[in-house]
């Protein structure tokens, strides 16, 4: 498939496709003409590398841990200890995170409520 109909059934612009082949996240052939020409697989790597941003992960990192991930490339590769290190600390920031984002709900919930009782009030 080209580019342009991998950007639309990813839903990722062209332009973070392009960056993907950069960063060596993604490749492609090349026509005749120079057009890219991306794997029926390529969907589905272009999720999991937009699963992996969005949890936080560098292009570098992301790069390293591909080959390790089910899916991808035909099956997973033997991490090394340090990428497994790595990814622990990666999973202790997104907890970190999560714990920071359900104290901020809370303290909403308390502003919401306080705030609904001094407007119901007399």
């Amino acid at each position: 498939m080209r580019i342009g109909e991998l950007a639309r059934r990813s839903g990722v612009s062209t332009r973070s496709l392009r960056y993907y082949e950069q960063q060596g996240l993604l490749s492609s052939e090349r026509t005749p003409g120079g057009q890219r020409e991306y794997a029926e697989s390529a969907q589905d790597r272009v999720e999991r590398i937009q699963e992996l941003f969005a949890a936080g992960l560098c292009s570098a990192k992301i790069a390293t841990l591909l080959p390790c991930m089910r899916d991808v490339d035909g099956g997973p590769a033997e991490p090394d200890g340090t990428l497994v290190a790595d990814l622990m600390v990666e999973r202790d920031r997104i907890d970190r995170m999560i714990g920071d984002l359900q104290r901020s709900r809370k303290l909403l919930d308390d502003v919401i409520v306080a705030a609904s009782t001094e407007v119901a009030a007399p």
